[in-house]
């Protein structure tokens, strides 16, 4: 708009001025207004800069300072100077704008850079000072974001890292623990078959010591001897077959009692010949046979060992030897050697 003023009291009257088309043409590069480089102005050009480089991304602030300002067609170029020299004294500070100030305040700060505190430079080294902030945003922004993803990269492999080592330590865990379990197993059944080696020897013990005991109160019917005929062996001898057991023996061997008990016969038996019946105190009856001769008589109390007659071939007998029968509670005869050997003694 033009500017419009008063006329001075005692002046001459100004001449009327009518705009007409050819003084309203812009005056197109005729009068252009030169930027400004001292103070506040430099500084306000690079926080419109920076403005648009956060608006449209990095790189942009090139472009916006090598545009053409265009045109500016002003009636009066003293008052739009003066308007134009009150512009950055009304911009904030680079340094006052949110999240912007910190990105360029070292590249402000710098008095080699082409936008100083000092003000030196040109409008070339102003466009060239722009487009230098432009990258060193970007590279800075770049920067940032490589040190974000490399942050998060350490952050997930040291992540990884501990679920690695957590699962080490659960599968050691669980290795220790069957392992344990394992070792535990194979303690008791140590423990069990020390146990039961220690009852079997303990058995073993009581059953030897079982055997000395009776092997002292039981003996064999003779010192020496040999074994013939055994139990239930059929033969033209005797009319049934065999119902005990034969010592062959020289004649005239003593017999000996195989236990304590009492003489319940002593004389002559038919077939048997000459025979000594020991009863025992369970009831079980001995039959010594063919004897030569008897020692004791009926009712006769004897000891382990006691001789009770001599070996001899009488009744139904093929040579001397001592025939001996084992009939517990005096009823059916049973094998005389496993019964001797149950009672320890050594046949």
């Amino acid at each position: 708009m033009p500017v419009v003023s008063e006329q001075p009291q005692g002046a001459e009257p100004w001449d009327e001025w009518n705009p007409t088309e050819e003084s309203t043409r812009p005056l197109r590069g005729k009068h252009r207004i030169a930027k400004q480089r001292a103070g506040g102005v430099a500084r306000g050009g690079a926080v419109l800069g920076v403005g648009m480089i956060a608006a449209v991304g990095a790189g942009g602030m090139a472009t916006a300072q090598d545009k053409d300002p265009g045109a500016i067609s002003v009636p009066d170029l003293d008052t739009a100077a003066d308007t134009v020299r009150s512009i950055p004294d009304q911009l904030p500070d680079a340094e006052d704008l949110p999240g912007i100030g910190s990105l360029i305040s070292d590249d402000a700060d710098d008095p080699g850079s082409p936008d100083g505190a000092d003000g030196s430079g040109d409008t070339e080294n102003a466009a060239t000072g722009g487009t230098n902030a432009g990258e060193a945003l970007r590279a800075r922004i770049l920067a940032q974001a490589e040190q974000h993803r490399s942050t998060q990269d350490t952050e997930a492999r040291e992540e990884a890292a501990r679920q690695a080592a957590n699962a080490a330590a659960e599968e050691a865990a669980k290795r220790a623990a069957a392992e344990e379990k394992q070792a535990k197993a194979e303690r008791a059944r140590e423990a069990a078959e020390a146990k039961r080696k220690a009852e079997a020897e303990q058995k073993r013990k009581a059953e030897a010591e079982r055997r000395a005991k009776l092997a002292r109160s039981y003996t064999a019917p003779l010192a020496s001897f040999q074994l013939t005929a055994g139990f239930g062996q059929a033969g033209g001898m005797w009319q049934n077959d065999h119902t005990g057991q034969d010592f062959a023996a020289p004649n005239g061997t003593p017999v000996k009692a195989v236990h304590s008990g009492t003489i319940k016969e002593a004389g002559w038996a038919g077939s048997y010949g000459y025979r000594v019946v020991l009863k025992l105190e369970d009831g079980t009856e001995l039959w010594f046979c063919h004897l030569s001769s008897m020692t004791k008589s009926a009712g006769d109390k004897v000891g382990t060992g006691d001789v009770i007659g001599r070996v001899g071939s009488t009744g139904n007998s093929s040579g001397p030897h001592l025939h001996v029968e084992v009939r517990p509670d005096g009823g059916d005869p049973v094998d005389p050697l496993p019964w001797l050997r149950a009672k320890g003694v050594d046949i």
